[in-house]
């Protein structure tokens, strides 16, 4: 139809872009299998501005375990940088008489160097996975203090077959460059699933 571009021509000519979130170039991709952990220890610099890791089905081996992350200034020697967090949930069950929106207080952190939850209790149903993403800003930047902000969705574990979106975000209370991300489960391994880093140009 006349005066109607397609999301194609649109892609093609780089003229959406910016709703992208810029120009994004895949830097790695780690597969869990049984693993203790996913960690990235090269690739976070000063190349970008943003990084941003997607996470995508990744299950748990243990029912009820939360994703989570830390993160290192020393490449991956020690993951162990103090944050300050805050996280909420919606949640919906399959059916229909369940529902809620909660700010986890018991899931934040106040000038802590423990593991940040990103995904709560996630179920370990066969066909139960989370997947989402978390950006991670200005990492190699020595004058401030390292923002991020994650989404993700998740299969709620605990019964009753709940969809819950996670939304977690934060600082890493350092001036000190960012250069190593470790993702892990609260409990047990990370069965399988895939996570994949990303730099930005804006």
């Amino acid at each position: 139809m006349s005066g109607i571009i397609s999301d194609n021509v649109l892609r093609q000519s780089g003229l959406i872009k910016a709703a992208a979130g810029g120009s994004w170039t895949f830097l790695a991709k780690s597969t869990a299998s049984t693993s203790s952990d996913i960690s990235f220890t090269s690739g976070i610099d000063g190349t970008y501005g943003t990084y941003v890791f997607t996470f995508k089905d990744m299950h748990v081996g243990t029912d009820n375990a939360n994703f989570q992350f830390n993160a290192s200034i020393d490449g991956g020697s020690n993951y162990n940088v103090t944050k300050t967090t805050t996280l909420f949930q919606a949640e919906h069950n399959e059916a229909d008489d369940g529902a809620g929106l909660y700010y986890k207080t018991a899931l934040d952190l106040a000038q802590s160097t423990a593991a940040q939850c990103l995904v709560q209790g996630i179920n370990n149903a066969n066909d139960s996975m989370c997947s989402g993403m978390m950006y991670l800003f200005s990492p190699s930047n020595t004058t401030y203090v390292k923002h991020f902000i994650s989404t993700a969705s998740a299969t709620m574990g605990g019964g009753g077959d709940y969809i819950q979106p996670n939304y977690v975000s934060g600082y890493m209370n350092t001036t000190s460059a960012v250069n190593a991300m470790q993702f892990s489960m609260s409990s047990g391994n990370i069965d399988s699933g895939d996570i994949c880093l990303y730099g930005i140009t804006i």
